[in-house]
């Protein structure tokens, strides 16, 4: 691939791991019997059963048992997730199946784990076996198969487990007391008196302006993610094991204190990719001159001799072309953001031990440059698919954030077109169970796999998706989620011949503008020059253009 440190299309997927909040209890066991809907498909229709862009349909060969059988008809944008919502019990172990075949199928629980065969060319069967948490009353299940790869087949799905039957009707007590303990730009601090019930309390919700924020088991949460000199109102409730929910607490209204610039909702960055290590890198003060561009994002910070930070493996961090280039791009009123990691190369995140060396490998950088930010570009099996790496990386961006405050933290990664993979949706819900206080999470939309990739619709479909996910996990609203949203396109031709055009990206600045997303980037500088009908180049688009035509659009992002 030309540009040896981007995202490619990269198939597969590794377990999710179970996300929620701590048991209190220790889980029972589910008695064997399948509580899904038309599980074996013999309805001869989709009943129970909602699949995605109308992707599914029933067959009747080839089958696992009795007549019929599921197919996924997936296709370059579409994975063809076809699922269905069950009444469970908390605190219950259940073991979901499928008999499956085809290309990389996948079969899972949302939020709670999956498994997958990259090749069934017979049946075969999946399972996988996870606990409800101690105030859950329903479960997603779901199959789908990956993007490009071909019609996948489903047949005898089993949810083994008792089905959400809870006798007891009679909710807690409304929590007494809201009060707040502390306050700051970005987070509030609560507590609360606790709520009484006939079998207990299994925990807590915290509503922030009417939207579910956090669920705790205690009587203390701190809600985060908040913006600076901004009104809120939050309210408790208490729930317990049968999932029957109190209550609102007294409603508290507070007020976040000025940030000082500090807050994700400030943090505004157009910041194109610019590499010394690559397709004649142009003088970032003859880009700056010419577009109006102020930041770029510096590639690639790597590894060397284990743990050790250097620009492509080889580079110094001091004295050399890269600090040459930090230094013009600040004497014209500009600065940068140093993107460590990206598609290939020697990464810190594998080559350091744990979070602590690696958030000592990022502070390096930091000390060297006095940074307002950085990126961690993270991609491929050493480190997007890779979890033990994941919740290194997050652990360290945790770590940074504490050793420096006011620095922004961006993390970087491939995308669907409907928004994050699984990969992307663990990193997500990871760095908020690890609580790693990340500013902005940045897709990458391209390299969807299809030339013909309408790549302004792709573009806003993926970050809507991600916004909606943000929107889930963290309890925010459309405003704040954006505020936390990044993209990083690719000009002119990508890696699959998808092509992004002037009018593409003027559309997609255009949108980001009118959503107040945080960040625009694009890869990369080098090759904002034109070379229409020259195919993927390291110095040139691939399409006609003006020299820096894209940088000049990115200039005019003012989030």
């Amino acid at each position: 691939m030309h540009a040896p440190n981007r995202r490619a299309t990269a198939v597969g997927a590794a377990a999710l791991l179970l996300a929620g909040a701590a048991i209190a209890a220790v889980p029972s066991s589910a008695s064997a019997a399948n509580i899904l809907t038309n599980p074996g498909f013999e309805t001869g229709s989709l009943s129970g059963w909602s699949c995605s862009g109308g992707t599914g349909s029933v067959v009747s060969t080839p089958v696992h048992g009795g007549s019929k059988a599921l197919a996924g008809a997936v296709s370059a944008s579409d994975n063809a997730k076809c699922a269905q919502t069950v009444a469970v019990q908390p605190n219950t172990t259940y073991t979901l199946s499928s008999w499956v075949r085809g290309n990389y199928v996948y079969l899972g629980v949302t939020g709670a784990g999956s498994t997958w065969t990259p090749s069934a060319s017979d049946w075969k069967q999946l399972s996988v076996t996870f606990t409800t948490g101690a105030a859950q009353t329903s479960a997603e299940v779901y199959l789908n198969g990956w993007f490009g790869q071909g019609t996948y087949y489903a047949d005898d799905v089993s949810l083994d487990g008792p089905g959400g039957n809870p006798a007891d009707t009679q909710a807690p007590t409304a929590p007494t007391n809201l009060v707040t303990t502390a306050t700051a730009a970005t987070q509030v601090s609560l507590s609360w008196g606790a709520s009484t019930d006939n079998v207990g309390v299994t925990g807590y919700d915290v509503y922030r302006n009417g939207t579910l924020a956090t669920t705790v088991t205690g009587t203390t949460a701190t809600v985060t993610g908040l913006t600076a000199s901004t009104a809120y109102t939050f309210t408790v409730k208490a729930h317990d094991a049968a999932g029957n929910a109190s209550a609102a607490s007294n409603s508290l209204a507070v007020t976040t204190p000025s940030g000082g610039g500090g807050t994700p909702g400030g943090f505004k960055q157009a910041a194109p990719y610019l590499y010394n290590g690559w397709g004649n890198p142009p003088s970032p003060t003859t880009v700056m001159n010419a577009s109006g561009i102020k930041w770029f994002t510096l590639a690639f910070v790597l590894a060397q001799n284990g743990c050790n930070p250097t620009w492509d493996s080889q580079r110094p961090l001091l004295n050399g072309v890269d600090q040459q280039t930090i230094n013009a791009v600040r004497a014209a009123g500009g600065d940068v953001v140093p993107s460590f990691g990206g598609w290939s190369g020697n990464k810190l995140g594998p080559n350091c031990a744990d979070a602590t060396a690696l958030a000592g490998a990022y502070q390096k950088v930091i000390d060297a440059y006095q940074l307002k930010a950085i990126d961690i570009d993270i991609e491929n099996t050493d480190e997007f698919e890779n979890y033990t790496v994941q919740d290194r990386i997050l652990g360290a961006l945790k770590i940074v954030k504490q050793k420096n405050p006011g620095i922004r933290t961006i993390v970087t990664f491939g995308t669907a077109i409907s928004g994050p993979t699984a990969d992307g949706n663990r990193l997500i819900e990871q760095s908020k169970a690890l609580g790693a206080d990340i500013d902005v999470f940045t897709i990458m939309p391209f390299d969807f796999g299809n030339a013909s990739t309408d790549m302004y619709a792709a573009t806003v479909s993926a970050a809507n998706g991600l916004k909606n996910k943000l929107k889930s996990v963290y309890g925010w609203d459309d405003a704040t989620a954006y505020s936390h949203l990044g993209i990083s396109g690719m000009n002119g031709l990508s890696d699959n011949n998808e092509t992004t055009s002037i009018a593409n990206w003027t559309a997609i600045r255009d949108w980001a503008n009118t959503n107040h997303i945080a960040r625009l980037a694009f890869w990369s500088v080098n090759r904002d020059r034109g070379c229409a009908g020259g195919g993927l180049q390291e110095t040139c688009s691939g399409i006609a253009q003006s020299d820096w035509q894209f940088s000049t659009i990115t200039a005019g992002f003012t989030g």
